[in-house]
């Protein structure tokens, strides 16, 4: 049998981690919390078995009605973003280079992300957000130097990325995209995080975004440019890896942009990230409040 997938949400006003279950959320913090204050420290601790376990034994404490959702992972260290990770995105720049040698990527704040079912903000200052439906790896245990061999068993759990970008920031300068990424609420992380077990989880699952039910982007994890555990690899030559930090794998081709016209991401819209074994991702469009 699965695990159950584990979220952070509040309600009431409280602010809580549980686990997802038929008709509700059994609230873990109540019973663990004094351990384990939010998810980031159940992973440090390797016991996200141990909760799922006791989440089994109960019935639900929380309706899914009554919740706000969160990103699951409070105050990550690191969320590290690859760009550029599928066949045909490098194709879609038309600029004629070749396949990158090594992967691109810029790290986000977690202020730029929401919850599953929050509203994704248009900012003031551009009407340019974009969609990118994304695989995303929770990391479980530190690691520095990590062996392509070694490296999925520092995988903690998986959870879905709609890493929202605005477009006509990222060209704002020469040498960086940091700008157009980390507008607040512009992206999403969620809806939860699945406790990663085996390497069919990951290996070649469907990956999709639909916008108002329309189908955007459509691809296969098998496909990425550079695999998981390469990145594993390459990230930590550089930086030490750290249980909860986030790694966003890069999104497939369709995004808004690529569209001629464009066609960017309105207020009123519904976007939905999906992913086989891991769940949707869905959140509606709002513009930022005067």
């Amino acid at each position: 049998m699965n695990a159950p997938s584990l979220a952070t949400y509040s309600i009431n006003g409280n602010t809580k981690y549980g686990a997802v279950a038929e008709g509700g959320l059994i609230d873990l913090s109540s019973r663990f919390g004094k351990d384990y204050p939010t998810l980031r420290e159940v992973i440090a601790a390797g016991a996200l078995t141990r909760l799922a376990d006791e989440a089994a034994k109960r019935a639900p404490d929380d309706p899914l009605d009554g919740i706000t959702w969160h990103p699951p992972i409070p105050a990550p260290e690191k969320i590290i973003c690859i760009g550029v990770n599928y066949p045909d995105r490098n194709a879609e720049y038309k600029d004629g280079s070749d396949a990158p040698k090594f992967p691109s990527m810029f790290m986000r704040t977690p202020r730029s992300f929401v919850g599953h079912n929050s509203p994704l903000v248009r900012p003031r200052a551009s009407t340019q957000l974009d969609y990118e439906g994304e695989l995303t790896i929770v990391i479980g245990k530190p690691g520095r130097h990590i062996r392509q061999a070694d490296a999925l068993g520092h995988i903690a759990a998986l959870t879905l990325c709609n890493e929202g970008t605005i477009r006509d920031w990222v060209r704002h300068a020469k040498f960086n995209v940091t700008q157009g990424k980390n507008f607040d609420a512009t992206g999403s992380l969620g809806p939860w995080i699945v406790p990663y077990t085996r390497e069919a989880q990951i290996a070649d699952i469907r990956l999709t975004t639909r916008v108002n039910g329309e189908m955007r982007q459509d691809d296969r994890t098998s496909r990425l440019i550079f695999g998981i555990p390469y990145l594993l690899n390459y990230i930590s030559t550089f930086t030490t890896l750290m249980p909860g930090d986030v790694i966003v794998t890069g999104t497939p081709t369709g995004a808004g942009a690529r569209f001629d016209p464009p066609r960017y991401l309105k207020p009123g819209d519904i976007v939905e990230i999906e992913a086989e074994g891991i769940g949707l991702l869905r959140n509606p469009v709002a513009d930022e409040a005067p």
